[in-house]
């Protein structure tokens, strides 16, 4: 492992571990770009195959804590390699820049904790109206969020009716209330308009498994349509293998299921 700074990552996200990835942009079209959203011009990178004649699945790449950072790019462009528009927003663009934090801890309570939900929920609505006005397929919506933006997919799941499916990882189910996060997951069990695949490790000490127990618990009580995997031997960030918290089994068995749950509503068929 490292703890030198690589470029195109947040500052707090450090140190960043030998194992990062980069996806090439040979077989894809990537790039930033900005999205008409409330008044506002939104920042956001986007990647898509090349020489796509027809409109494409659509996934919308909610970001970690970090923000939009290298490693959410690089997603992107994986997912791009499936067949899919991949765009992930800049969700704090309002509020400020990830970059201007050192650490985890200040730049949750000095920007993180300053962006409302339902700011970011209207946001990604109009991404998603952008993705179908720029070459996606308007009913193909799927998203997938990591860390901070796994619990937005969560709550995602219960805000878009048009969503066809989703896939969290390892975001937070429950957690104090306020007027910027009045809901979390657990609550909104039973309002959930698309599946979801809940991605987990056992070894989160921000998740503890009790958690994720009271979560299987509210979504068999409303019979939702979700499933939720724990991988025994996986820490908060699996799959972010730009740090240490990597779990390269569990992260490759994430993607397979992520994809294949894409796959039965409406992504690219495996």
């Amino acid at each position: 492992m490292t703890t030198k700074t690589l470029p195109g990552f947040a500052p707090a996200a450090s140190p960043h571990a030998s194992t990062t990835l980069h996806t090439p942009e040979d077989a894809i079209i990537a790039g930033e770009t900005t999205i008409p959203s409330q008044g506002d011009s939104m920042p956001a990178y986007h990647a898509r195959p090349k020489n796509a004649s027809d409109p494409l699945p659509v996934v919308l790449v909610i970001q970690e804590i970090f923000g939009v950072h290298e490693h959410i790019r690089d997603l992107c462009r994986r997912l791009a390699l499936e067949g899919y528009l991949a765009v992930a927003p800049e969700l704090y663009f309002r509020q400020g820049d990830p970059n201007d934090f050192a650490d985890i801890q200040t730049l949750f309570d000095g920007l993180v904790m300053k962006v409302p939900d339902a700011q970011v929920l209207a946001d990604l609505d109009h991404v998603a109206n952008w993705a179908a006005r720029n070459g996606g397929d308007a009913h193909r919506l799927l998203a997938t969020g990591f860390c901070w933006g796994g619990r937005i997919t969560w709550l995602y799941a219960a805000h878009n009716p048009q969503l066809k499916a989703a896939v969290a990882w390892y975001g937070k189910l429950v957690g104090q209330k306020s007027l910027n996060s009045p809901k979390h997951p657990v609550d909104i069990a039973t309002d959930l308009n698309a599946p979801v695949l809940g991605l987990y490790g056992a070894q989160d000490t921000g998740i503890p498994l009790e958690t994720v127990e009271t979560m299987r618990q509210a979504l068999r009580a409303a019979n939702a349509h979700a499933e939720i995997v724990v991988y025994p031997d996986a820490g908060h960030a699996f799959n972010a293998d730009y740090r240490p918290s990597y779990h390269e089994e569990s992260a490759k068995d994430g993607w397979r299921r992520m994809l294949d749950w894409f796959a039965q509503y409406g992504g690219v068929a495996r």
